[in-house]
């Protein structure tokens, strides 16, 4: 899953639809911008999302990447997001 932060903040928006879009090319990926973040963490738990992935302030203002949150262990950590796809693909994949 894909979460923006906020829904409200175009900027935000922007650069999580454009990640959401380019993972979307290999994987079946959802987005969620409903509610706060700790209920769509759930919500993804419940149906079986291994991996959600946020887009916060810091992704756009300090291009600090983003957070990848991983549902069995509840381990979150950021990456670029230029490192997310290689990131997921070894952890879906295995390479």
């Amino acid at each position: 899953s894909v979460l923006p932060l906020v829904k409200n903040k175009e900027a935000l928006v922007k650069v999580a639809r454009e990640l959401y879009e380019s993972l979307s090319l290999r994987w079946n990926v959802a987005w969620d911008a409903t509610g706060a973040v700790g209920r769509r963490y759930r919500r993804a738990d419940e149906v079986g999302t291994p991996f959600c992935i946020t887009v916060d302030f810091e992704t756009i203002e300090d291009d600090a990447g983003v957070t990848i949150r991983d549902r069995d262990t509840t381990e979150q950590i950021r990456l670029p997001i230029d490192e997310v796809i290689p990131y997921l693909s070894k952890k879906i994949d295995g390479y």
